[in-house]
């Protein structure tokens, strides 16, 4: 893995977008005061890959992407892995509780071939996104997390990881390193391989002994049977044109007996229909009856005539019923009028009452009202008694008051209030009463005046009694026009029934005729030879001709239905009897035709049986010719069959061989390769040239005093102290600065002879607990590992010595608007 591009939005200490392109740089260092930012660059690669930082603690947390102060940030990598470039890009937000989460991640592959500012417009396909980024991460690297931080990443404070780690977990990460993982993926696709080869060799085992009857005297066999039933098929031709004619005989034979059983069926269908020896008196009796009922027609038609003539004579009904419904208006009118005036009458007598009921209704309340005030007048005077005193001028007539007035109770306001209100009412309601009296009998009045106008505007009444007279004669006449129309309905009904009974009975006379004829007509038709023909297509002689003498119906006679049907019915008698005897002949001869044919099939059946042919039942010639070139043609299926069958299993044995080879060079190929065995070899190997390559650079850097090595028990990291006489100790006995060399030697020697495919090395810190004579080796060593090797290095140091001797810095500043990158050279 080696980036290109990193761009920086509101992550960590960086608060504005920042863009560190390290394309053109091999080596570099990351410098500025503490606190800048430079640890949080190395952060952001680490970041944008795996979705944490080793920095932060816990693995897998996000909390720290963003400062307290910060919504929302981004980091966005372009790096090149294995050949292709790849981008990949992670964005936080603070939700509404102020945690900090993972909005979007993605990592695509790109176009390596487009500009890189443009590269994450230029996707070639995506890889993932959500929480699969990782899990592809890892893939495209080929580094799970935990290794890319002990031999790309190496952060502050865990330089030692890799140097303190058990043997088991060092072996995972060169099985990475050293992509032996692909051993274990041989293996298993070894152990897959030999298994299918098994499988398939017993699969064409299995097949082979379907085919045990695939020999070479089976073939022989089938082949001496295909040509001896090409034999009897070239030769059954002759046979097959016999049995062709006599099946000819036979259907001319049917054909002859089914003409004569046609003859005799027709012959027994004849029938004269029930109806004939009655249809000419039918025909008399109906003829009778139409011309009786016609009469009678014409005589009601006369009938209805008068009498309609009559009723015309009277004339319309419309005018006397006219007059007889403006009579009963008149009457009607009258006898309002007369109720109306009776009633404005009444209502003018009732007026006088009415008034004065009125009248004394207002006199009494006048008088409630009087007695009322002089209540009052009562109430005010015993009111005022108690404001009087002796000598004191009297407010009523100003004269001194010689004595005070004795007063009783008067009666109580309410009272006199009620009975008022009473009175008044009453008053009310009898000046309404009368009121309305007056209006309704000026109303009867008005009425009655307009009815005796419309009344005397009529003109003079006619004669009822000389009306309804009239109205009575005339619907006297129309219900003896009606009987009389009635009648002539009902005869012509009859005449109608008659009529359409003796076109039945003429309908019946025709049909037996028609009948009659077309009898006669298939008789004529479906007579003539009763005898065979003379010599039969297959050579057989036959009897003479014969025919029915007299074999002809009888001709019709046209004026008597019934003596026709009788003459036809006596000569169907004597033709049936003919027609059976004929029959039988037919039938004779029709069972000697099959016989013959059954003599003839059996024997080519018999000669067929011998060669292994057995036809249908019954089989037609055509079909006997299509079983023997069946059978031929099967014979030299099975025989085409038995040598492809023989053929396959001869690839079949060879199959089981190749197979069974295939299977025990796989079996073999996966026991060399088991992880216990072959896997174990090669990062044992790995670990042994690690530790050499280590163990110089550490004797570089410790001036001769320390060399690295194996335990042979535990496969622990020792370290070797030429200053104690060659003593052999842990690792983890060295001191603080101590160890950051062996731990740095370790990196580089992962970096740079055993993990030949890491594009990239990032140092953390650590410079500045080396002295100046080690800090120089210290750089002699990168220096020669970033000119001898593809690969770039990063270093993040405090130490102006070391930061000096590197081509390309990227200086790293803080401020109140947060962090900044600048890239600068060697001046």
């Amino acid at each position: 893995m080696r980036p290109l591009l990193l761009h920086l939005d509101h992550f960590g200490s960086f608060r504005e977008p920042v863009v560190v392109d390290f394309s053109d740089t091999d080596y570099f260092a990351l410098v500025g005061p503490t606190g800048a930012g430079k640890s949080t660059i190395i952060d952001a690669v680490c970041f944008a890959l795996y979705g944490t930082v080793p920095r932060w603690g816990r693995e897998g947390a996000v909390a720290h992407a963003l400062a307290p102060s910060v919504a929302a940030g981004k980091v966005a990598m372009v790096f090149d892995s294995d050949g292709r470039r790849y981008g990949v890009v992670r964005a936080m937000v603070r939700d509404a509780k102020g945690a900090v989460r993972t909005k979007e991640a993605r990592l695509d592959e790109l176009d390596p071939a487009a500009p890189l500012e443009q590269a994450f417009e230029a996707v070639v396909k995506p890889l993932a996104e959500g929480e699969g980024v990782t899990p592809e991460a890892q893939r495209v690297t080929g580094l799970e997390y935990r290794f890319f931080t002990q031999c790309v990443v190496l952060p502050q404070g865990r330089f030692a990881e890799f140097l303190h780690a058990a043997p088991r977990e060092r072996q995972d990460l060169l099985v990475q390193l050293l992509d032996a993982d692909v051993y274990e993926l041989i293996r298993q696709r070894a152990a897959r391989e030999e298994e299918s080869a098994r499988q398939e060799a017993s699969f064409a085992r299995d097949q082979l002994a379907k085919l045990s009857g695939a020999s070479e005297e089976a073939e022989r066999e089938l082949a001496e049977r295909m040509e001896a039933l090409r034999r009897l098929s070239d030769a059954i031709g002759a046979d097959l044109d016999l049995l062709r004619a006599r099946e000819g005989d036979i259907r001319r034979a049917e054909q002859e007996r089914a003409a004569v059983a046609e003859r005799q069926a027709v012959l027994a269908r004849l029938a004269m229909p029930e109806a004939v020896p009655t249809l000419a008196s039918a025909r008399r009796a109906a003829a009778e009856a139409v011309e009786t009922l016609g009469r009678e027609v014409a005589t009601l038609e006369a009938d209805e005539h008068e009498a309609f003539e009559a009723l015309a004579a009277l004339g319309d009904r419309g005018a006397p019923r006219a007059e007889l419904a403006a009579l009963d208006a008149r009457e009607r009118l009258a006898a309002d009028a007369a109720r109306t005036r009776a009633e404005a009458e009444a209502a003018v007598a009732g007026l006088a009452d009415l008034a004065a009921a009125a009248e004394t209704a207002e006199q009494a309340a006048g008088a409630a009202e009087e007695r009322r005030e002089r209540l009052r007048d009562a109430h005010a005077a015993a009111h005022l008694v108690h404001r009087l005193a002796v000598g004191e001028p009297c407010p009523v007539c100003h004269h001194p008051v010689a004595e005070l007035p004795l007063h009783r109770s008067p009666a109580d306001m309410r009272t006199a209030d009620r009975a008022l209100a009473q009175a008044r009412e009453q008053a009310q309601r009898a000046r309404a009463a009368h009121a309305k009296a007056e209006t309704s009998a000026s109303l009867l009045a008005r009425q009655a005046e307009g009815l005796e106008s419309r009344l005397a505007a009529l003109p003079a009444p006619g004669d009822r009694a000389e009306l309804e007279a009239r109205l009575a004669e005339i619907a006297k006449a129309d219900a003896v026009a009606g009987e009389a129309r009635a009648a002539v309905r009902a005869a012509r009904g009859r005449l109608q029934r008659a009529r359409d009974h003796a076109d039945q009975v003429e309908r019946q006379t025709a049909s037996a005729w028609q009948t009659l004829e077309s009898a006669r007509d298939r008789l004529l038709v479906s007579g003539g030879r009763f005898g065979p023909e003379a010599p039969s297509d297959s050579g057989e002689e036959t009897q003479g001709d014969e025919r029915v003498q007299g074999d002809a119906p009888p001709p019709l006679v046209r004026d008597d239905l019934h003596r026709a049907w009788s003459e036809l019915l006596a000569w169907r008698d004597r033709a049936a009897e003919t027609a059976r005897a004929a029959l039988a002949a037919r039938e004779k001869q029709l069972a000697d035709a099959r016989d013959r044919l059954a003599a003839d099939r059996r024997r080519l059946a018999e000669r067929l049986a011998e060669h292994g042919v057995v036809p249908p039942r019954d089989a037609s010639p055509d079909q006997l010719g299509a079983a023997v070139a069946g059978a031929l043609a099967r014979a030299e299926s099975d025989l085409d069959r038995l040598r492809e069958e023989r053929k396959r299993a001869a690839d079949l044995e060879q199959r089981v061989a190749m197979k069974e080879h295939e299977a025990k060079v796989a079996h073999e190929l996966a026991l060399r390769l088991r992880a216990n065995a072959f896997e174990r070899w090669l990062c044992a190997e790995a670990l042994a040239v690690l530790v050499a390559t280590a163990s110089e650079t550490l004797r570089e850097l410790s001036d001769g005093q320390y060399e690295l090595a194996l335990a042979d028990r535990t496969g622990d990291i020792e370290v070797i102290d030429h200053a104690e006489a060659g003593l052999r100790r842990s690792a983890r006995t060295l001191s603080g600065g101590e160890t950051f060399q062996a731990a740095l030697a370790l990196a580089l020697a992962l970096s740079g002879s055993v993990a030949k495919s890491l594009d990239s090395i990032f140092l953390d810190e650590g410079f500045g607990t080396l002295d100046p004579a080690t800090l120089d080796t210290v750089a002699t060593t990168l220096e020669r590992l970033a000119a001898g090797q593809d690969r770039m290095i990063g270093l993040v140091t405090h130490v102006p010595a070391l930061a000096e001797r590197v081509p390309v810095r990227f200086e790293v500043s803080r401020d109140g608007k947060g962090s900044h990158v600048r890239k600068a050279g060697i001046a």
